[in-house]
């Protein structure tokens, strides 16, 4: 399927390192008591193409460098894309001036030396596609005929794309400590419109991976696209109750995705999060059991160190539904009396621990309630955990699919549906930095129009 090339048209970290340290040296000249940068290069193609009709080819050559200052407490940042030595120059001095007219904050520094990752293990993050504009658009153009192909009643698209893109990025701080990544990302899409009448229904399908090779094929997603959409036809409204409601992976995810939120620090020192002050205490299920695992060869997450050199960790984050951890950088560390977590930038592939049920019996557990597969509006509260989301998907009456919904809206409290998870299934999604199966919730209130 592939032909996997060295690294084609990326820089090797000996080419940029000395960009870093030309900065980091003008910034201990400029008086800086501390400095950190970070630089990118990327390289990419993407494509998308419309009832077989090309609508972009877009080649994607991308940099960046970034530097923090601290003068004592006080802290000033600057970017730029030119890597000059001017460039630089202009951009530690913007960085210096910045600083020296900011407000002191005790909390301002780098990370703690100690905390710096020693290890760096080859997490096989980095292929490269050699794909050429012409095979790219072909394989677009088959993704969408493939959908077309599903049902007479796929008579419009939104179209389909293939992205393709590999990128190298270096850190490094005046504890020493200079790290490097360099990884690949591709992902093909497609969205199908059916049409019955005057009804119309819109679905989609993607695939995502660190290796070409572990795309799901033109054809599949292509298929599944218009079959969802298919699906959707003939969908009905709901009158308002209370039922069970099944949250498909790619939906489930976003669960996770606020409990993420809840205990990162920004929200946590704003006191911003519902979950404040809940350390060592249930806030799940007693059956949910959610892991860091940094170190998953081909990760959509996975680092051997955040973004401020600190070396990352398997954690235990939540076990038998106890909340055992935050995720934090230093500065919210700071803030809030602890240490970093290794957590600045993110969570580094959150893996909720999949129960032994697949989708089919999750249905069959269900009984009668209601599948979401598909989420509108930002309707959530972090502070109070209140959650509202439109939704569409499918009413299950005895443990099978019986008719597609829309124009619902599911309602709860965040923390509430946490300690509500009946089941989580094992079809474990992987695409992104999250991974976890279908999640049942034992009730919400379903609103109808």
């Amino acid at each position: 399927m592939t032909n996997i090339p060295a690294s084609p048209a990326l820089p090797g970290s000996s080419d940029l390192a000395p960009v870093l340290d030309r900065a980091l040296t003008l910034a201990r000249a400029a008086g800086a008591s501390q400095a950190e940068c970070g630089l990118s290069v990327s390289r990419g193609l993407s494509v998308n193409v419309r009832k077989g009709e090309v609508e972009s080819v877009e080649f994607h050559r991308d940099r960046d460098f970034s530097v923090t200052v601290y003068f004592g407490t006080r802290s000033g940042s600057a970017g730029t894309g030119d890597l000059s030595d001017q460039g630089v120059a202009e951009a530690v001095a913007a960085a210096c001036s910045i600083a020296r007219m900011s407000q002191d904050d005790p909390c301002n520094g780098l990370a703690d030396a100690d905390r710096m990752a020693t290890a760096f293990p080859d997490l096989d993050l980095e292929h490269p596609w050699d794909l050429s504009p012409d095979d790219a658009i072909e394989r677009a153009r088959a993704c969408e005929a493939a959908a077309f192909a599903v049902d007479r009643r796929i008579t419009q698209s939104e179209g389909a794309g293939l992205s393709t893109s590999a990128g190298i990025e270096l850190y490094a701080n005046t504890h020493g400590f200079v790290g490097e990544r360099r990884a690949s990302r591709h992902s093909l899409s497609c969205a199908a419109i059916a049409v019955d009448g005057d009804e119309m229904q819109r679905d989609d399908w993607w695939t995502s991976a660190r290796h070409p090779d572990e795309l799901e094929s033109v054809e599949a997603v292509g298929r599944k696209a218009g079959e969802r959409a298919v699906a959707r036809l003939g969908a009905r409204k709901l009158s308002t109750r209370t039922a069970p409601v099944l949250f498909v992976p790619d939906l489930a995810r976003g669960l996770f995705g606020h409990f993420i939120s809840a205990v990162s620090g920004g929200a946590l020192y704003r006191k911003a999060s519902f979950l404040l002050d809940k350390l060592g205490q249930p806030v799940f299920s007693s059956i949910v059991r959610a892991e860091q695992k940094p170190f998953i060869p081909r990760g959509a997450a996975s680092a051997a160190f955040d973004n401020e050199g600190v070396a990352t960790a398997e954690r235990v984050l939540v076990d038998g539904g106890v909340l055992n951890g935050y995720l934090l950088g230093s500065y919210s560390a700071r803030k809030l009396g602890m240490r970093s977590t290794g957590n600045a930038g993110g969570v580094f592939n959150l893996a909720i621990a999949p129960g032994p049920l697949g989708y089919e019996q999750l249905l069959r557990e269900m009984g009668t309630g209601l599948v979401v597969t598909e989420l509108m509006g930002q309707g959530l509260n972090l502070v109070t955990g209140d959650y509202s989301r439109g939704a569409a998907g499918f009413w299950v009456e005895n443990g099978v699919l019986a008719y597609p919904v829309h124009e619902v809206t599911i309602a709860g409290n965040l923390a509430d549906m946490f300690k509500a998870i009946r089941a989580v299934g094992s079809d474990v999604d992987v695409r992104t930095g999250v991974r976890c199966g279908s999640v049942l919730i034992e009730a919400m209130t379903i609103a109808g129009h």
